[in-house]
This record gives C-alpha cells, structure tokens and sequence, in this order.
C-alpha cells in the first residue's frame, strides 16, 4: 500500500503535474485499491475539514499585508533605516540585507516574499560595493529563511494546524533561532568583507540618520503589533493578521500615498490566487494525511525509523533529518502537512515540547527551501534575478553550513526557542 502510495506520487511529478494532483490522486487511489469500505466522499469530507480552521484565516491576511507592503515602500523604507546605521561598517550593506530580511520577515512571513520585496534592492547595493553576484544571491536567498521562523511564519500556521499547538506561543518561539541567524550571518559578513577587502560605504551623519529613523518608525510598528499584540495577550494571532493589514492600508495609502485604492483589486487578486493555491494545498494535505493514520502508516515508519522507546533526543534529529531532506525537493507547506502526522505522535511520546518540535520543524523547512536541489527559494531567485540555476547556488555552502551549526544548537538548547517561558 505505501509502495504504491509513494510511486502514484513519484510518476505525477515526473509527468510534471503540480504538486496539489498527486497530493490528492495519490490517496485516492489508495482508498480505492485497498480500503473499498472507505467511499471517496471521505476524501472530499477530510479536504473540507482542513480548511475549516479558524487559525487559517490569518494566511490570507498576512499575505495581503506584505502584498500591499511589497507594492508600495516600506521595504525601502526599512532598508534605509538599517543601512543608515550599519552600512558603513566593515561588511555592512551584507549585514544591512540580513537584518532587513529579519525585519521584513516580521513582517511577509513568507521566504519567497522577502526574497522579491528585499533581493531586489539589496542585490544592487552588493554588487555596487564590489561584492559578486552569486555570494549576493546566496545571502539573499538564505538570509531570508528567517522569515519562515519569526512571526507571522506561514509554516509554524500550517504546523498549528497540523498539531493544534499554540500558533501565539509558536510566533514567539521563532524569534530566539531567527535573531541567531542573523547574528551568525552578520559576523560571517563582516569577515567575508575583510577578507575580500569590500569597500567600505560612506558614513551617514547623525542628522541624516535621525530623518531616516523617523521615515522607518511606522513600517517598524508591523513586528511591534504583530509580537507585542500576541504576547501581551491583548489579540490573537488571526486578529493580529487582521490589524496588520488595516495597518499596511493606512499607511501605504493614507500616510505615505505610495499606493492608490485602485491597485488594491489587483493586489487583492494576487493575494487570492496565491491564498487559493495554498489552501488548495492544505486541503490535499489534510486528506493525505487523514489516509496514512487511516492506513496505519505513522506507526509503521516510527517503529521502523524511531524503534520502540526513542529518546527526545533522537526523535529531534530524525524530524530534522527527514523534513531538511524533504524541503529541498517540495514545498514547506506540503513535506509539514505530510509529514508532522507521522512525527507529531513519537515526538510526543518521547517527552518533546509540541512547541519546540514546531520550532524544529519549522527552521527545516526554511533551511531545506533555500538548499539545492529543489529549494523553492532558489527558483524563486533566478526568476526574478534573471540567473541560471549554477549561478544562483554557486554561494551557497557557507550559509548552508551555519545553518546546520544554528540547527544543532536549536535541537540540543530548546531554551534557545523556548526562551519566553523563562521571561514570565
């Protein structure tokens, strides 16, 4: 039954269909085949059942706020405000494009939307400085996984939907691993510009700094409601979502006049079609999963892979080993769909925080998107850089290893994800 589960999906994507037709053929089939009791409206009722959760509307919202925000200038915005203060340090526009991936990731909560809304305008800053463009786009790309892990994470959504752990206590947990990405990745820039002997930018004046800073301040409110309104207590995560994009309104089109009422249909269209093809996917995913516990297949592959009475420790390593592997061939979205049913169960056993593994899980699925082969971030990047598939990964390893190293670090402290609980 799992052979034939696994080769309907392997041919499907040979035959170059998108992932949604064999997330969804796949499992059909195999109620078919082998489970004639089963009639295949379950499949239709499991896919139904799996939009239906209120933690979902927050996906759409916050896609619509980083839509709305990546079309008018707060990235710039947000650029000018970092650059300002450490541009100008040895390797500064790199460390500049790590923090605003960080910043603008607190913000889209998507690695491909901070790719496009940051890239842009940081690839030509680095290559302006004398910084070559596969190491540019190897830090873009990579240095943009953290807006998988910090709130408002797309991911650590799907896995509180998966799981039904604290999607609050989720947003919280990312921000420990993000911040360590970046502090990572801004020494490795300031060596890297040593080494390489980097130019070094133009020192702005304290006055020009203040004049910045007071441009940035309303764009740097989005992490200030979405984290501090969370944490607080005073809204939840899908209500956050909410006020983010009543925020991104009234500041893109009221306050800063960037953007008019008649762009928001179309940004408000591309927000669908990209809300539509993830829900399509959390659908199919809810079914596939629904016929693998069904089918009895999370205990086959945890006894098979985890043993009888795995340690918390092991677990940790075999959930990051397989969901790394995983997200550099397919989606985030789809591998945590597909494969925090199987893990979620022993992990929990074996004495796992639910929102640690979150964490765990999550930092994979970033890592694994911006990993050749298949990373989805890598396409993303020679699509809208304009660059061959070699080019965009030749820059790659060094970012690869310190996220590894950041990997390890997350699954052997959990405090470093969990830090919050040690604040109360």
């Amino acid at each position: 039954m799992l052979t034939t589960l696994l080769a309907i999906m392997v041919i499907l994507l040979v035959l170059g269909l998108p992932m949604m037709i064999p997330l969804i053929v796949a499992p059909l089939v195999v109620i078919i085949l082998f489970f004639p009791n089963i009639g295949p409206a379950v499949m239709v009722q499991q896919m139904i059942e799996g939009i239906s959760a209120y933690v979902l509307l927050a996906v759409p919202l916050f896609i619509f706020a980083a839509d709305i925000m990546s079309t008018g200038k707060t990235s710039k915005r947000l650029l000018d405000f970092v650059g300002a203060f450490i541009g100008h340090i040895r390797g500064g526009y790199a460390i500049t494009t790590a923090a605003a991936c960080t910043l603008f990731g607190s913000i889209s909560g998507s690695t491909q939307a901070t790719v496009v809304a940051i890239g842009k305008p940081m690839r030509q800053r680095l290559l302006s400085v004398g910084y070559k463009d596969s190491s540019a786009i190897a830090l873009i790309i990579n240095a943009s996984d953290v807006a998988l892990l910090i709130p408002p994470s797309i991911g650590m959504i799907m896995y509180a939907l998966v799981t039904g752990t604290s999607l609050g206590e989720l947003f919280i947990a990312g921000i420990g691993p993000g911040i360590l990405i970046f502090l990572f990745f801004a020494i490795y820039s300031y060596f890297y510009a040593s080494m390489k002997k980097i130019p070094l930018a133009e020192k702005i004046s304290w006055p020009d700094r203040f004049k910045i800073t007071y441009k940035a301040l309303l764009p740097l409110g989005f992490p200030v409601i979405i984290v501090g309104g969370i944490y607080s207590g005073m809204f939840t995560p899908t209500e956050a979502a909410g006020i983010s994009v009543l925020y991104a309104l009234i500041l893109e089109v009221i306050i800063y006049r960037t953007i008019t009422m008649k762009q928001i249909p179309r940004i408000a269209l591309s927000t669908g079609l990209v809300t539509a093809a993830v829900f399509i996917l959390v659908a199919g995913g809810q079914a596939f999963s629904w016929v693998i516990s069904y089918a009895r297949v999370p205990q086959m592959i945890s006894a098979a892979v985890l043993g009888t009475d795995p340690s918390a420790l092991y677990v940790l390593f075999i959930v990051a080993i397989f969901f790394f592997i995983g997200c550099m061939f397919v989606d985030p979205i789809v591998v945590i769909l597909i494969l925090t049913p199987i893990f979620y169960p022993p992990a929990m056993a074996a004495g796992v925080d639910p929102v640690h593994l979150g964490v765990i899980i999550t930092f994979q699925a970033a890592l694994g998107s911006a990993t050749p082969p298949f990373g989805v971030d890598i396409f993303t990047a020679s699509a809208v850089f304009n660059r061959s598939y070699l080019d965009v990964i030749k820059g790659t390893p060094p970012y690869i290893v310190m996220l590894l190293i950041i990997s390890v670090l997350v699954i052997f402290f959990e405090e470093i994800s969990l830090f919050y609980r040690y604040l109360l």
